[in-house]
């Protein structure tokens, strides 16, 4: 086995075959183990679906790490999550197998970690992984010294070898015979991996400045990047970029292209005609494995579609297509319906497999189909293409291959099919409640009951954020994980800054001075436990986080927003909305060192993107002056809710109630009627009262020509 280092330029690390050389082993190993192990004191269920294996697992803690240096043993380090297909097929091969799981114990410190829970460790022994492999992916296998530094890593190994992959046992084999007999060469990639972590752990200064033209760069590559045929940006797999999408929707309407619009409008409906959307559950998986987003990946995660309903939302706001609103507001269902706890939490992922199978409980034929509903069925097979033959191993994932609105059949039918497969074996479902995905979800719950006047999705937000900061905020600090009533794990950048961004969008949504209130603590927490000694950015763990082996500070924007991105969001928002001109000059300061990389890879930094476009051209600022339970303050409100306008920050109430809201100040109502002030920089357009009026201010306001 060879394991490449960093690069070609460095040395290879290459480890024996097991047969060249004899394993030292310990006398009194190998052991057999009681059941379960130590994971059944856990509360992720990533973790607790480990808790029978036979291998000796430690959660990651002081027991394992004390007990690998007492014994100057290996770690081996393994990383993954619930919903992960290939994390729950290396267990049933190889760690629920007594002759692997002897091997494991006989020779390492076995630690088992939910990335979910801990993206700190995640994101520092990905690099590793990353550098050794040129790329990386879970379940995440990672050897370490007993002083935390990788030495060898890989992902998901076989338990036998298979189309050039060694088998796990030769692996675990070699690797500790490697530790055991040629200490140099594990001490020499450990350093190696000590210099690369040190190098990413290097202050950044200014990359370049934050200008127009970098906003153009990105929007050009993105357009480059966009496949015009299928939707979606790249080849397969193909995941959503959801933030991608977002900052083309600004572009758009800074620049007014026809084409930019229609790149995010022909990208979602791709989607949602797809068979990566749940056309009878509501939702969408996590990505494509093909390039037509026929054949999804069957999890479904919380932070997808938290980030797809969001930018749904804004598209409908720019078009009106109704079919665009369905396919939010049958999202919206099913986090309802399927993903919300009794106390308002979100839960967090649905697996993709169910009875041992990938896709099992989303797949149809053609006889059941007809059989399931009767005179509505010819109407059904048309409408979502199900053939006899099937298009993915014999049977139908449901899609839709054209453009035509459902109607009463098709309800009808989606009803039955729904109630037929609720009474199959469920996929499991990750019951955890994590801080940061709560909060981007909890913001696109709060703009789509703005923009589609709803009154239960309000009911959801409000609920949902009033559990937030009565289990996960603790003392002004935000918890990463909740689960049947335990609260665990200090939060990241990326909880606080998601969960006060949440706690933005219901202030905008109710104008509940709360909210704000509960905002501005979440924001002070940012700047004292993660800011930089220089103040010019952010680590992703506070100052009192557990030492590690380095700090991580993660810029880009993965599957979800990074922590970087979104806290330069919340404080362009917050500043603008109390008039903090040092909050805006941190997140200024904080988007220059990277500015030159976001340019270059902007579908690694959607988010970020979207902020920069905030920061270069200033927020759209809209004040409701008034009572916001008066019919006049609501009709303003649904004026301005049903239109698209990039970096909006809203108030709303009486001005002589919102101190310290600077955008409110000086607002007063006009004739004794709600009034609304379209501003930038607050420099505002003439009081409105009238919502033709305010229409008519906000279509005008978006171009950066149009600033007063």
């Amino acid at each position: 086995m060879r394991c490449a280092v960093l690069g070609s330029n460095l040395r290879y690390f290459e480890l024996p075959q097991p047969a060249q050389r004899q394993i030292l082993r310990r006398p009194e190993e190998p052991r057999s183990l009681p059941l379960p192990n130590r994971l059944a004191n856990e509360t992720s269920p990533y973790l607790l679906q480990h808790a029978q294996n036979p291998v000796d697992w430690y959660p990651w803690g002081d027991e394992a790490i004390e007990r690998a240096r007492r014994e100057h043993r290996p770690i081996l380090l393994s990383i993954g999550y619930s919903a992960c297909h290939w994390c729950h097929v290396m267990e049933r091969e190889s760690f629920e197998d007594t002759e692997t799981a002897g091997v494991m114990n006989a020779l390492f410190v076995n630690v088992k970690v939910d990335r979910e829970e801990r993206p700190d460790l995640d994101s520092i022994y990905m690099q590793a992984v990353q550098a050794m492999n040129g790329n990386g992916g879970w379940p995440m296998t990672v050897f370490l010294t007993p002083e935390l530094e990788p030495f060898w890593a890989g992902t998901y190994f076989p338990p036998d070898d298979r189309q050039g992959m060694p088998s796990f046992k030769r692996v675990l084999s070699a690797v500790a015979d490697a530790f055991q007999s040629r200490p140099d060469d594990v001490r020499r990639v450990a350093s190696t991996m000590r210099a690369m972590y040190a190098s990413t752990a290097e202050r950044r200064g200014a990359t370049g400045e934050i200008s127009p033209q970098l906003l153009e760069r990105a929007r050009r590559a993105l357009m480059a990047a966009y496949d015009s045929r299928n939707g979606g940006f790249g080849d397969a797999p193909k995941f959503p970029q959801a933030m991608a999408m977002e900052f083309l929707l600004t572009q758009w309407a800074r620049t007014g292209d026809a084409a930019i619009l229609d790149a995010v409008h022909t990208s979602f409906l791709r989607m949602g005609r797809g068979g990566i959307y749940d056309h009878v559950g509501g939702g969408f998986a996590r990505y494509s494995v093909d390039e037509r987003w026929l054949v999804p990946h069957f999890e479904k995660m919380l932070y997808d579609n938290a980030l797809l309903v969001r930018v749904g939302v804004h598209l409908w706001q720019a078009t009106k297509d109704n079919e665009v609103r369905r396919v939010c507001e049958e999202t919206l269902v099913w986090l309802t319906r399927e993903m919300t706890s009794p106390a308002g939490g979100f839960y967090s992922t649905l697996d993709a497999d169910s009875e041992g199978e990938e896709g099992k409980f989303y797949l149809w034929d053609l006889a059941e189909v007809k059989e399931l509903l009767g005179a509505d069925a010819e109407a059904a097979i048309g409408f979502w293409g199900v053939t006899e033959g099937g298009n993915f191993e014999g049977r139908n994932i449901l899609n839709v291959g054209h453009g035509r609105a459902p109607d009463a059949r098709i309800a009808r039918a989606r009803h039955l099919l729904y109630e037929a497969r609720a009474q199959r074996v469920w996929p499991a479902r990750d019951e955890k409640i994590l801080a940061s995905w709560n909060g981007l979800m909890l913001r696109a719950v709060c703009e789509a009951a703005r923009a589609f006047g709803s009154l239960e999705l309000r009911e959801l937000a409000r609920r949902n954020g009033e559990f937030l900061f009565r289990e996960m905020v603790r003392e002004g600090r935000v918890f990463r994980s909740h689960k049947d009533g335990v609260t665990r794990i200090p939060g990241f950048l990326e909880d606080h800054a998601a969960v006060a961004l949440g706690a933005l969008s219901l202030y905008e949504l109710t104008f509940d001075r709360t909210w704000l209130d509960r905002t501005r603590v979440l924001c002070d927490a940012i700047e004292r436990w993660f800011q930089d000694d220089d103040a010019t950015t952010f680590f992703d763990t506070a100052l009192d986080h557990e030492a590690l082996l380095t700090r991580p500070r993660d810029v880009t924007d993965n599957a979800t927003p990074s922590g970087l991105s979104l806290t330069v969001d919340l404080l362009l928002r917050l500043g603008d909305l109390l008039g903090d001109s040092q909050l805006a000059r941190r997140a200024h300061a904080t988007l220059s060192t990277v500015t030159e990389t976001m340019a270059r890879y902007p579908l690694a930094f959607g988010h970020a993107l979207t902020a920069a476009d905030m920061a270069v051209h200033g927020a759209i600022e809209v004040a409701i002056a008034g009572n916001p339970g008066a019919p006049d303050f609501q009709a303003l409100a649904r004026e301005l809710a049903a239109r698209y306008a990039p970096s909006l920050v809203v108030a709303g109430g009486d001005p002589s109630h919102a101190s310290g809201v600077e955008l409110l100040k000086g607002r007063g109502t006009q004739n004794g009627h709600a009034t609304a002030y379209v501003c930038r920089g607050y420099v505002c357009d003439q009081p409105m009262s009238d919502p033709a009026g305010l229409a008519r201010q906000l279509a005008a306001i978006s171009r950066p020509a149009a600033r007063p």
